[in-house]
């Protein structure tokens, strides 16, 4: 199996590059391992009520706050910018799971070339960058740790794990992210607007190939 970097949020990046960001083994059935348990993701307790948006920071670098909890868990990368690191990428995932108070396991998955191709992984760790936690230091072994930073977000409130996210890296790499493959069309076109709206390069999105379940 075939690894290299791949910069997807928490990806965040929740790894990021999420596309947001180590565990053994992935936790990919939702069980509970040695990093501490990964939250599955239930449609059923998801509120009926359209989409809201959390708020943003007063710098309009982020989302004011969020909640690492609800944060955890399997995330499909809906949309991202171009990259040479993501080139052949198709059914991108970015898991996070805990292992302390400031600290939380990313895994990052693809397959090559097709929805059945080579699958291509890569593990790193994500650190809180500040009491927001919707900034984080993303690090993938490879000497640097990367912002990224949680620009959009489900607003709605609760305990149930946040439905939609956003996230950008460094002002020019961006994913949207959703807790099922495909996102509805009105709320995603939302998404962009807002993007777009904060100067982020939302004209460069390209679409994830994600297989329907």
């Amino acid at each position: 199996m075939r690894r290299a970097p791949r910069a997807s949020p928490l990806v965040l990046p929740l790894g990021l590059a999420l596309t947001a960001g180590a565990c053994a083994p992935p936790p990919g059935d939702g069980a509970a391992d040695d990093t501490g348990p990964v939250v599955p993701y239930d449609p059923a307790s998801a509120p009926e009520a359209g989409p809201t948006f959390a708020p943003y920071a007063a710098d309009g670098l982020s989302v004011a706050s969020l909640d690492p909890e609800r944060y955890l868990g399997l995330w499909y990368e809906i949309a991202t910018t171009p990259s040479f690191i993501e080139a052949d990428c198709h059914g991108t995932t970015a898991e996070y799971g805990l292992i302390d108070d400031d600290t939380i396991s990313v895994y990052n998955r693809c397959t090559l070339g097709s929805l059945d191709g080579e699958v291509n992984e890569i593990e790193g760790t994500a650190d809180f960058a500040d009491a927001s936690f919707a900034r984080l230091l993303v690090d993938f072994g490879f000497g640097f740790a990367a912002p990224y930073n949680v620009v959009e977000l489900d607003g709605a409130g609760g305990d149930a794990p946040y439905r939609y996210a956003a996230v950008n890296s460094a002002g020019f790499q961006i994913w949207i992210l959703s807790r099922t493959p495909t996102l509805d069309a009105e709320l995603y076109e939302e998404l962009v607007g807002r993007m777009a709206a904060q100067g982020l390069p939302t004209d460069e999105l390209t679409p994830t190939e994600q297989r329907a379940r």
